[in-house]
């Protein structure tokens, strides 16, 4: 049975259209969520999710044309051909914009972060940039470090095992639910048990496990902070206090890596902002968009 999001309301009454096409010679599925004729937006989701992840945000901007496509590899949209890179995924990144919502502000999630500052860098053309819970540290480097290797040995055993071995370990719910207990910080039970319905339901829906490794490579091996110089948009961080995978105090330093750069700070929550707290996430995306007048 379905688990209510405590949303549901809100997301029932959001217009939805499924879109596809050829996307840098990438079969790619976007979703458009809001109104036709609204400003366009465009949503890039984090590893392992696809546009679930960030249609509670979407609905929380009304007025917007929010287009949420599913990344190579993940949910509906196949892999890239030459194999699951940075400069792959930045080139799809700038195409899918070029032809779908040319010159649209973009936001990026946890490694849609990643995505977005690589594109941003090598001429993605967007008057701004969005990034909600950046990957803002080096993963291979700090505390965070053997963590990373010991996800790396994991995604590696997975590809060199038998199919479907290979397949069930990854999709694994014991996995998946210690994933998502760890990153949940709501204290909400309703919440909670909506936050494990999505992670169960959407967190497999990956193409393959060649590229899955090899994203999951990509976003270990790259952060925010190597491209931030070089943007020269002006840039909304969205990063959250009890955020495990980039401390706050990173993201403080992280705002002052890019040329102009704004952060807004949300406490008492973790890594999955774009469930716990859409709605403040929201205003601060429509409250930075209105100053820039973007």
């Amino acid at each position: 049975m379905a688990v209510t999001s405590p949303f549901q309301q809100l997301l029932d009454s959001t217009p939805v259209r499924r879109r596809s096409d050829s996307v840098a010679d990438v079969a790619t599925v976007w979703f458009e969520y809001g109104q036709e004729s609204g400003r366009p937006l465009v949503f890039v989701h984090g590893f392992r999710g696809d546009h679930h992840g960030l249609e509670t945000i979407a609905a929380h901007l009304p007025g917007y044309r929010i287009l949420i496509p599913d990344l190579p590899g993940f949910g509906a949209s196949a892999p890239l051909a030459d194999g699951s890179d940075i400069g792959g995924f930045a080139h799809w990144l700038r195409s899918f914009v070029a032809e779908h919502a040319p010159d649209a502000p973009v936001l990026g999630h946890s490694f849609g972060s990643i995505v977005v500052a690589a594109a941003a860098r090598s001429g993605l053309q967007t008057p701004g940039i969005i990034l909600v819970n950046p990957i803002g540290a080096p993963a291979l480097q700090g505390p965070k470090k053997v963590m990373s290797l010991a996800a790396l040995a994991y995604y590696r055993i997975a590809a060199a095992l038998p199919e479907a071995a290979g397949e069930s370990l990854l999709s694994a719910p014991p996995i998946v639910r210690t994933m998502s207990i760890a990153m949940a910080k709501t204290r909400s039970r309703e919440a909670r048990r909506w936050i494990h319905d999505q992670h169960d339901r959407y967190f497999s829906e990956f193409a393959d496990r060649a590229s899955l490794l090899d994203t999951f490579g990509v976003s270990i091996g790259f952060d925010v902070s190597q491209f931030a110089p070089d943007i020269e948009q002006p840039v909304l961080l969205i990063a959250a206090d009890r955020d495990d995978i980039t401390p706050i105090a990173k993201q403080h330093r992280l705002r002052t890596v890019f040329p102009d750069a704004q952060l807004t700070v949300l406490h008492d929550v973790g890594h999955l902002v774009h469930y716990e707290r859409p709605a403040e996430a929201a205003s601060a995306i429509r409250r930075w968009i209105r100053a820039r007048a973007l």
